[in-house]
């Protein structure tokens, strides 16, 4: 009697079979979403080169670094995040270029990256829609240290690159591309593609800066700027004013770059200004030469290419020019 009810029992609660339980775990899986899934697999963002450490938060891979020198390679997609450096030597770069994408969110009211340790690397990363109250919203906002910044892409933002002052340090700028950038709607003065303070020097090769929508594409007031093998196409600008405006005056050179000045302009009575705001550096030894300028199609007007307050340059080299264009003019 007992050995049948037993019996009886084992049969009213069989065991599941293997294939049972395989199935209900692809059914568990398969009710947890696929994002999910990824996301448990998927590394986070931002790691510093010489430890391996991972982080989520760009700021947390920066602290990581702390007042040493780093690397963080940052991973393909975009970003709501910024970061502050406050020490060390920092290289900030995309695994691939322009797949790392910063967009619209800023430190301290003033940048993506804002950058004041002792120097700084960063390439291959786009910089999109900064915009803040005081309108300088930047990329990156550089306020001492040497910068170089290569293969990346400033666009639709109040400013692209600006920066405090440090006369002992330098910046670079190469292979890079500034495109809707600058306005003049806040009330401190105008925004642009790159505003530079009194830095060392300022250095920018093989660049190109577009469809400007106000203020200057560069404005630099460093002692030094050596502006070369860059283009300004100013052909769909809106409202801007001078390609390069050197306000202090600068040594240096700006050597065969390509201009093209556009019909809507704030401000057409220069390609290139010098000292309009007062004779801060001798400019007796700024070169300028081997370049190529002219107006957008349809723009009708005369201009200046070169438009010298100092009276420093007592002229220019050889360039190639519209012959509307006035090569070279003190303006007293």
């Amino acid at each position: 009697m007992g050995d049948s009810v037993k019996t009886q029992e084992n049969r009213s609660t069989p065991r599941p079979s293997l294939g049972l339980i395989l199935g209900i775990g692809a059914m568990a899986v398969a009710a947890i979403p696929i994002a999910a899934l990824f996301a448990q697999s998927r590394p986070a963002p931002f790691t510093v080169e010489e430890t391996g450490q991972s982080f989520d938060r760009l700021q947390d891979a920066v602290n990581a670094i702390g007042d040493a020198r780093g690397t963080i390679a940052i991973a393909p997609g975009r970003y709501e995040q910024c970061a502050v450096q406050t020490g060390g030597h920092v290289s900030f770069f995309a695994m691939q270029p322009g797949s790392a994408v910063f967009d619209g969110l800023t430190c301290e009211g003033k940048a993506a990256l804002v950058l004041r340790g002792r120097g700084a690397e960063v390439s291959g990363i786009v910089f999109q829609n900064m915009r803040v109250p005081d309108f300088n919203g930047a990329g990156i906002r550089l306020e001492q240290g040497d910068l170089t910044v290569a293969e990346s892409w400033f666009r639709d933002s109040q400013q692209g690159i600006l920066t405090h002052n440090d006369p002992a340090s330098t910046l670079v700028v190469d292979r890079s591309t500034f495109t809707r950038l600058g306005t003049c709607g806040g009330a401190g003065g105008c925004a642009h593609s790159i505003y530079t303070g009194e830095y060392g020097q300022v250095r920018i090769t093989r660049s190109r800066f577009e469809e400007g929508r106000g203020g200057h594409y560069v404005k630099a007031r460093a002692a030094r700027v050596d502006i070369a093998a860059s283009s300004f196409d100013d052909s769909a600008g809106r409202q801007t004013n001078y390609m390069i405006d050197l306000p202090g005056g600068a040594s240096g050179q700006i050597t065969n770059n390509w201009f093209v000045q556009g019909q809507d302009k704030e401000n057409y009575a220069a390609f290139i200004a010098v000292a309009a705001e007062g004779r801060a550096h001798d400019s007796s030894a700024l070169t300028i030469a081997g370049n190529d300028a002219r107006f957008a199609s349809g723009v009708d007007r005369n201009s200046i290419f070169v438009a010298d307050w100092s009276g420093d340059l007592g002229g220019i080299g050889e360039n190639t020019l519209d012959p509307r264009l006035t090569p070279y003019e003190v303006i007293r």
